[in-house]
């Protein structure tokens, strides 16, 4: 193969075309901005919402819920009515003996031994035991600051609010005999992110590939 056949040559025709491009999409990116900044409108950067369907509306309500269960005396029923059974809420997923295992011992250091009573005699009676999980979320996202630098890419804001709550019960002979809640009662996080380059880091992250040849 000739010169101008070689893997080189090609990567470097083909990052030379890249480059060329940049001319007209860099006019393409002034003209959108141009619409941005007259119109000055961040309502439309994007926004977001995650929500778990329940029948709680906050980290604290359904806190309250489990608050209810009573280690050895709540039964299947109860927990039916208190909107955790999985046969009455779809976001309550069913766990095996196994899940229990990479739960409570992700690695050697941890053994049985090391683990509350009620979690050992469950995993231990494996499919003679029931462990229930709800996992529920309520995430608002939305980004924020200069519309023109978000949507060229060059600053990325964004602020996420809301509430996350986990709950976990081990179920033996039709009564929970452990109970575990974990989560966030209040989300309120900022990211920022800052490209130099803007959407054209893309081209040279594609072009640095192709020198490679």
């Amino acid at each position: 193969m000739n010169a101008r056949g070689t893997p080189s040559s090609i990567g470097y025709r083909v990052g030379r075309d890249l480059f060329a491009t940049k001319g007209s999409l860099v006019l393409m990116l002034m003209a959108a901005s141009l619409v941005l900044f007259t119109s000055g409108c961040s309502s439309l950067l994007p926004r977001s919402h995650t929500l778990t369907k329940s029948k709680w509306d906050s980290y604290a309500e359904a806190g309250a819920a489990f608050e209810r269960i009573i280690l050895g005396e709540t039964t299947t029923n109860d927990l039916g009515r208190l909107g955790l059974h999985p046969a009455e809420n779809p976001n309550v997923k069913i766990l095996t003996y196994l899940d229990l295992i990479q739960r409570f011992m992700p690695n050697q250091s941890i053994t049985k031994e090391d683990l509350d009573e009620a979690v050992r005699a469950c995993i231990e009676a494996r499919d003679k035991s029931e462990a229930w999980e709800i996992e529920l979320r309520d995430l608002k996202s939305r980004r924020y600051g200069n519309a023109l630098l978000d949507v060229t890419g060059f600053v990325r804001k964004t602020h996420e609010t809301g509430w996350q709550f986990k709950g976990l019960l081990l179920i033996r002979d039709g009564r929970v005999v452990y109970k575990l809640v974990s989560g966030l009662p209040q989300v309120d996080h900022y990211d920022k992110k800052v490209r130099p380059l803007g959407p054209l880091q893309e081209f040279d992250n594609i072009t640095r590939v192709f020198n490679i040849f």
